[in-house]
């Protein structure tokens, strides 16, 4: 009698732990009516079907597999397995090094051909789903909605439209998170340090951003990422997004970003969710450029003493 193993895995919000039992459910009577022997369930709850590496249920099975715990593989399709046509494909090769063969209720049992097709199939959809993804969050954005999640200073505004459905993106402003915000800026306008800023807000008991300490990059951040307090466009009443993307590297499976070129940039006026007047908003500019050029003045001094 084959022995088989059972893998199942769910990530989207629509799905629950009970979708990862109804998997097995039919798993087991297809397994039942082909006389298969289960001998053990994998699974992977609420992680992305676009990789893999990261998922401890699939790593755990590759290892029984190489010790023959088993001889096929059980799913409900293959994009369970993963929608990432090369995660599928090592997968594929490392079951068949260990004399394992992949079957899915969907497709049957999986040969180099389904691989190849459905891992394609898989592919296109993930681009088109992020392409779709994409143009609503800017549709959302050029409305005047958050394209993203919460920022230092203000709240969600939890409302539902005529259909009952939730409204997703609308913020009001946190006024004492705002006074906050206020009072970095016109210490940073008046030149005190992010350090100081941050070891002040510290020692009054002031939380940060998500609960966390202060800390002087929490307040600088960096200019070109629009990242930090006192870069935050938000506050002088410009909603900007799109200044990065994510793409997943092929190592880790990890997302990092990478920026876009301004060009590719939303930018939306939203006066309501102003923080800070335009005068003030100026002088923390002003004081950026001046350390700006302080701090390319030193390098050039630096370069120079380590040419001569």
């Amino acid at each position: 009698m084959p022995k088989v193993a059972l893998y199942a895995r769910y990530s989207t919000d629509n799905q629950s732990v009970v979708s990862i039992e109804d998997q097995f459910r039919i798993c087991r009577e297809h397994a039942d009516r082909e006389h298969w022997q289960v001998v053990d369930t994998y699974h992977d709850a609420a992680i992305s079907g676009a990789s893999v590496i990261l998922r401890p249920g699939v790593q755990s099975l590759l290892q029984d597999a190489q010790r023959g715990r088993f001889d096929i593989v059980l799913a409900e399709a293959l994009d369970r397995v993963s929608r990432d046509q090369a995660d599928v494909a090592t997968l594929f090769k490392h079951l068949r090094f260990a004399g394992v063969q992949i079957v899915t209720l969907a497709e049957g049992e999986i040969a180099e051909l389904h691989v190849g097709l459905k891992g394609t199939m898989n592919a296109l959809f993930l681009k088109d789903l992020a392409a779709k993804t994409h143009r609503g969050l800017r549709g959302r954005v050029e409305k005047g909605k958050a394209g993203g999640g919460l920022c230092y200073g203000y709240e969600v505004v939890k409302r539902t439209d005529s259909e009952g459905e939730p409204v997703r993106g609308e913020r009001k402003i946190n006024e004492a998170e705002a006074a906050i915000v206020r009072r970095i800026f016109r210490e940073f306008a008046v030149e005190k340090s992010p350090r100081a800023i941050a070891t002040d807000l510290n020692r009054d008991g002031i939380p940060g951003p998500f609960g966390h300490t202060w800390g002087d990059t929490t307040i600088r951040g960096h200019a070109c990422r629009g990242n930090g307090v006192v870069n935050n466009e938000l506050y002088a009443g410009v909603l900007v997004w799109n200044r990065q993307r994510f793409i997943k590297d092929p190592n880790t499976g990890k997302r990092v970003s990478r920026p876009n070129p301004e060009a590719k940039w939303v930018r939306t006026e939203v006066p309501e969710l102003r923080i800070v007047d335009d005068e003030l908003w100026q002088r923390v500019k002003l004081r950026q450029a001046e350390l700006a050029k302080q701090f390319e003045a030193t390098t050039k001094g630096v370069r120079a003493a380590r040419n001569g």
